[in-house]
């Protein structure tokens, strides 16, 4: 990227912004149709991480309404200053102490990574009066660095999460281990669907999203059967940390 996209020029990031967006959504579809899916069937969450408000705004105007946060801070800043249709998906790791405050502003929690912190998170909803939709981050990978359900732990728990009455089950997220080539990701993706195609068949219930693809792998996730990809860099640009 040239230096007016990482300075946040107005004239030259719009541009910037606008082409890699439609370039990142003809790849979505053109990955969709190799898996011979139904284009539009997958959703891109633009991962606004580091940048401020007026450069996300870019995507905004040239009509990205789903975008996704790592850090709660950070949402707390945007979402108040950006338009009230925008969908906001959080996608960081979650602790308990700052589940409260994700489910005020955030409609998607990607980052449901145990049973204790359903329970929680369900409790807090109820006292909320909201019913936000929730995906199980998976340890896909059995990574000791990584958080997540380890897959034999999610068999074993998920009914105790399905019988929560205050959050909406929607499926099933992973961050595969680190690859040289993204090719090299698709046997954790494949598993990521076996997974949930295991868990609806035993109990009889609907998971329909499965959040895995990020900037390197979108593609191959794509293929393997991901209906949600989080990119960010590709989009935005290198993360801003100049702030």
């Amino acid at each position: 990227m040239n230096c007016l996209f990482r300075q946040g020029n107005k004239d030259g990031s719009m541009n910037d912004v606008a082409l890699n967006l439609a370039d990142i959504r003809g790849r979505i579809d053109a990955a969709t149709e190799r898996a011979e899916r139904p284009v539009g069937s997958v959703t891109l969450v633009a991962v606004s991480k580091t940048w401020p408000v007026d450069h996300v705004q870019l995507a905004v105007e040239v009509g990205q309404k789903i975008l996704g946060e790592n850090k709660l801070q950070e949402g707390q800043e945007k979402i108040p200053e950006m338009s009230q249709d925008i969908e906001w998906h959080f996608i960081g790791g979650l602790q308990r102490n700052k589940v409260r405050k994700v489910l005020r502003i955030f409609h998607w929690v990607h980052s449901i990574d145990s049973l204790k912190l359903a329970k929680y998170t369900d409790g807090v909803a109820a006292d909320l009066g909201v019913t936000p939709k929730i995906l199980l981050q998976v340890n896909i990978g059995a990574e000791l660095s990584k958080g997540g359900f380890m897959l034999d732990g999610l068999r074993e728990q998920f009914a105790e999460i399905v019988a929560l009455e205050n959050v909406e089950l929607r499926g099933l997220m992973c961050i595969p281990p680190a690859v040289a080539e993204p090719d090299q990701a698709r046997m954790f993706f494949r598993a990521m669907v076996t997974l949930r195609d295991e868990l609806v068949a035993k109990h009889g219930i609907e998971l329909p999203e499965l959040s895995m693809g990020m900037s390197g792998d979108f593609e191959v996730a794509i293929e393997e059967g991901a209906t949600m990809v989080r990119v960010g860099s590709s989009i935005f640009g290198g993360r801003n940390y100049s702030k």
